[in-house]
Order: structure tokens, then C-alpha cells, then sequence
């Protein structure tokens, strides 16, 4: 496989996803984009061609998408038009004759080539992927959450920015196989090429995803517990068959579990598919990228293959309205793995699951910051939440559902989700929304406010303390907070042998212990708190680590020494 020349880089606009729109798109819907991409991985070079119908909420002047300028752009129209266009720094600004009146309908037609931004590290560094399969033949995919669908296609790149469907023709060199978003409509072949279609609606912008390779294909029909037949499909590389039996087999429990526990699969109509992919994995709406190698975990399960599926869910039909939501997304995901772990075997493998996420929090940066994010300054650990997003999300739902109780806690999901406690298939559409938007559903099912709740553990950084000291004959209990805030959380508490529920109105509370007896703060894990014990088990694996990383340097450098030294004798 040839290897391209140094790419160029990317502009700050292009790099990231979630910047503001501009007046025009803010104005812009995306009612159907048709992308046609003829990907040569000899040459490591996509053709493509895209026509997007829009929507317009107002009259403009212009037009404005977001496109890499490192493409080479070679024909913008509008209605078949010829159109002065400039895009210095990938957000593409295209000129009309005159203003289009609100409501119009226009068809932006942008032809553009070239190398595509090559991911050195997907899906953590965004573009795509050049791969070969362990049998010889190209092996392509594509991962753009974090920098944006503007990699690959002249979109709007924001979350709130969904084309409302997406058609793709993608031609490859036969036989290779594309597998893509949503359904496929044909496939025809002709001079050693071939053209896969494709239809899916309203994906997210990144989950758009190219998936090129010697694929075989396992499928089969899963009946619904809501009445409907939901395609399973799984792309695996040809020589993997067994592995991939393996896998497919664990479509249906997952579908299963997440029907009974959330509500109907948001992507009945289309399919539930899973692709083989040279990268770790990434939630692809109706094609989920999956790369974990088959691996076998003590779970029993591949723990990769559930959390991007649970991303259908949390991401696909409901997806943040900003980055700095982004825990609606991983949070929930993330809670998904040992809510499966308790569906699957009980209480010992939740509650281990959850020990081994608080082992691992960051506690550095809020996890909603209440402003605009983009989505490298929410996942970089240095200026965000970083894994925070999965894991402190993850806890802080466990609590939740301790606090508010099932019904609620699982009916308020399904009306984050769905809009509608009571979701059938075919009655629904993609959500988006905020967690504030999530903060007023908890306190309308449960008729109260907790506010209090979601501002200490998402608004501030570290966690509620919960202090506690025998005075006489009583043990008594007070909540710390980050700056003050309120905290009434209740909590129980081991005295002797019996479990007291400690309401700790204001924050504080008591309980009557005898003398003789011993207590455990919160004996069944169910609060978020702060640990002492869990902060010097994280400082000193830290400190390890960085003694490791230095004598291993050490040793680098003592054998490029030792070599020097033996060269100058020589």
C-alpha cells in the first residue's frame, strides 16, 4: 500500500468539534446529504462528491458547512449553479447571487479530493484509518468524533446539526466490501470496482463512518419484545468466522437487557450492526466499529461490543446538545456495563464493577463546566473531565438510583431518551438535550427538586465528604461540600448489627450508638463519597508509575551510552 506524503495540518476550525455556528447555519437544517466517496487505498485518496438539500429557517445571503481545507475543491453549485466560494479556514463560506427567502430549499453541490486526514491513533486522534487485514487485502475505517464529521463530509459540525438522512454511494476495489450506516439499498459492480448504497436517518454528524474491507457477513433476525424484527448484522474479517460466532452470539442478550432495562432498540427499522475494524471502536449509529480482537474478559461478555452498543441509546437517539453535556453520552454508557453485570449475574459483579470506576477517577475538572465545550477540551484530562465523563457519571447514577428509587430513576431515563415514559417502535424520533433538560425530568417524575444533587456531583470537583463523630451516646453526621453547597443526602449507617436510614436534613444528622458498638458509614455502597483510603491507593500507584517510566528511561539511556562507548573502541 503506497504511503502519503506528510499530511498538512489541520486549522483550529477543522481540529474541532462544537465550535459556535455561525448565523447561516444556526438557520441551516440538512434535510438529506448524498455522499458519494470512491476510496482507492492504493493511493490512500478519496473522490467524493456531495449534494446537500437544506432547510432554511430565514433568508440568507450565504451558505455556510464546515469541510478540511486540505481537500481540493473542484466544483461548488448551488441549484446546479456555478457559485463563488472561499474556505481559508475549513468553514466554508459559499456566496449566493441573491438572498434565499426563509423556507427555501436549496441544493449545495460540492465536488472535492484528496488525502483524508490519517488517524495516527484511532479513535482517540481522528480520520481514517489505513489498514491491511491479516489476509492480505486493504482494510480501511474512519473515527471522527473528536475533530468532527468536516474530515469527511461538508456538514455542520455540531451536535445539533443532524441531517435529517444520509444517503451514501461509497465504490471500493472489488472485492472489497463497504459497510456502512443504516440500510443498504443496492450494490453494483463494474471495471474492478464496486458501489455500495446506503441509507440511514438522522445519524449523528460524526457517526457518518466508512468501513472498507474483505468482510463476510453473519446475520440473522431478532423478535422484539415490543412486536418488531430488528436485523442483527455483524462484518467480520474473512478467516474469523469462529471468533466471530462467537460475538454475534452475544447480539441478542445485550438487545434483550437493554429492551427490558431503557426501552425499544431507537434503530428497529434499520439494523443492529456491528463491523471489524482496525481501530479500538466507536459508536456508529447502525454500525458500530468494533476492534477489541475477540478478546475474553471475567465479565464473560466483551465489555467493547456493550458499550458501543449501549451508545445506540446513549448518544445516537439521544445525543448532548453540546460537549459539554458529554456524559449523557459516556455517563450513561458507561452505567450500562454493570447495570448488565447485575441484569446478568447479581448484586457481586455490579457492586465489583463499580469499586473498579472509583479506583480510577480523576477528580480535576468539573464534569459540566456550564458553558460551551469542545469535545478534545472535555476528553483532555489537562483541561476537562477527561475519563471523569465515563466513570464519575457512571457512580453518580448508581447513587441516583439508590436515592430517587427504580421507577423513577429508570422511568426517568426512558423519558430523557425517548420523550415519553411508554416508547413503542416507529413512535419515536432522536433526541437531543442537555443535562439541565435531564435535571427537570428527575424532579418532575419524583416532585422534587434536587438540583442539589446533580450541582454537587457534576458542578463541582470533589466529592461530598461525609464526616462522622461520637459525642455521648450519639454518633453524629455531617456532610462536606465543595464550596458550601447543600447536600441532604441521606444515609445508612452499620450500628452494631442493626442498618440505620439517616435522613441528614441541612446536611447533618445523628444516630444513638452504645459504647460498645462499631459502625460502617454507608455499608452498602449506595452514595458517591469522598475516600481518603482511595486517594493514597491512586498517589501511590502514581508515584509507581512514575518511578517505573524513570528507570526505564534510565535504562534507555544507559544502553545508548554502553552502545557509543563500545562504537568509539571500535
Amino acid at each position: 500500500m503506497a504511503v502519503a506524503a506528510d499530511q498538512p495540518a489541520l486549522t483550529t476550525t477543522t481540529a474541532a468539534t462544537g465550535l459556535p455556528r455561525t448565523p447561516e447555519q444556526l438557520a441551516t437544517t440538512i434535510e438529506l446529504a448524498d455522499l458519494a466517496f470512491k476510496v482507492d487505498p492504493a493511493r490512500k485518496w478519496l473522490d467524493a462528491d456531495a449534494h446537500l438539500t437544506l432547510r432554511l429557517a430565514r433568508p440568507l445571503p450565504a451558505l455556510v458547512v464546515d469541510l478540511d481545507r486540505n481537500y481540493t475543491v473542484s466544483a461548488v453549485e448551488v441549484d446546479g449553479r456555478p457559485v463563488r466560494w472561499s474556505n481559508p479556514e475549513g468553514r466554508m463560506r459559499i456566496a449566493l447571487e441573491s438572498p434565499l427567502p426563509a423556507g427555501a430549499r436549496p441544493v449545495l453541490h460540492i465536488r472535492y479530493a484528496g488525502h483524508p486526514h490519517e488517524a495516527k491513533k484511532a479513535p482517540w486522534d481522528g480520520g481514517i484509518v489505513w489498514a491491511t487485514a491479516p489476509t492480505g487485502e486493504p482494510w480501511v475505517a474512519t473515527a471522527v468524533q473528536g475533530e468532527g464529521c468536516d474530515l469527511l463530509w461538508p456538514c455542520i459540525d455540531h451536535p445539533l446539526a443532524k441531517p435529517e438522512r444520509v444517503v451514501q454511494h461509497i465504490t471500493v476495489p472489488a472485492p472489497l466490501v463497504a459497510a456502512s450506516n443504516g440500510v443498504q439499498t443496492g450494490m453494483e459492480e463494474k471495471d474492478g470496482w464496486r458501489t455500495y448504497h446506503w441509507s440511514a436517518r438522522q445519524p449523528a454528524t460524526y457517526a457518518i463512518a466508512l468501513n472498507i474491507g474483505p468482510y463476510e457477513l453473519l446475520q440473522a433476525d431478532y423478535a422484539s419484545r415490543y412486536g418488531n424484527t430488528i436485523p442483527l448484522r455483524f462484518w467480520y474479517l474473512k478467516g474469523r468466522r469462529a471468533q466471530a460466532e462467537g460475538l454475534f452470539a452475544q447480539f441478542a442478550p445485550m438487545l434483550e437487557f437493554f429492551e427490558e432495562r431503557i426501552g425499544p432498540y431507537p434503530f428497529g427499522d434499520e439494523k443492529m450492526g456491528v463491523v471489524e475494524t482496525p481501530h479500538l471502536g466507536m459508536e456508529h449509529q447502525t454500525i458500530n466499529a468494533y476492534g477489541n480482537d475477540y478478546r475474553k474478559a471475567e465479565t464473560g461478555y466483551d465489555w467493547l461490543l456493550q458499550h458501543e452498543f449501549a451508545h445506540e441509546w446513549f448518544g445516537n437517539q439521544l445525543t448532548n446538545t453540546d460537549w459539554d453535556d458529554f456524559w449523557l453520552h459516556e455517563g450513561f454508557a458507561t452505567y450500562m456495563q454493570p447495570l448488565y453485570l447485575q441484569w446478568l449475574r447479581g448484586d457481586m459483579e455490579y457492586d465489583a464493577a463499580l469499586m473498579k470506576m472509583r479506583s480510577v477517577l480523576m477528580l480535576k475538572h468539573p464534569v459540566v463546566a456550564g458553558h460551551p465545550m469542545l469535545e478534545k477540551d472535555v476528553s483532555d484530562a489537562s483541561r476537562g473531565p477527561g475519563n471523569d465523563v465515563y466513570y464519575k457519571g457512571a457512580l453518580m447514577l448508581h447513587t441516583l438510583r439508590g436515592l430517587i428509587g427504580e421507577d423513577a430513576f429508570f422511568r426517568s431515563i426512558r423519558e430523557l431518551v425517548y420523550g415519553t415514559d411508554a416508547p413503542r417502535p416507529g413512535q419515536f424520533r432522536p433526541r437531543q438535550a442537555s443535562t439541565d433538560d435531564f435535571v427537570a425530568i428527575v424532579n418532575r417524575v419524583t416532585g422534587r427538586d434536587y438540583r442539589w444533587f446533580f450541582d454537587a456531583y457534576l458542578r463541582t470537583v470533589q466529592l461530598p465528604a461525609l464526616l462522622a463523630e461520637r459525642d455521648g451516646g450519639m454518633l453524629r453526621l455531617r456532610w462536606q461540600v465543595e464550596g458550601g453547597r447543600p447536600f441532604p443526602m441521606p444515609v445508612q449507617v452499620r450500628i452494631g448489627r442493626r442498618v440505620v436510614e439517616v435522613p441528614m436534613t441541612g446536611g447533618q444528622g445523628a444516630v444513638a450508638i452504645a459504647a460498645d458498638e462499631s459502625y460502617t458509614l454507608d455499608p452498602h455502597s449506595k452514595v458517591l463519597r469522598d475516600l481518603p483510603y482511595m486517594a493514597e491507593f491512586q498517589q501511590d500507584q502514581a508515584a509507581r508509575a512514575r518511578a517505573a517510566a524513570e528507570a526505564a528511561k534510565a535504562a534507555t539511556e544507559n544502553a545508548a551510552a554502553g552502545n557509543n562507548t563500545a562504537t568509539d573502541k571500535r
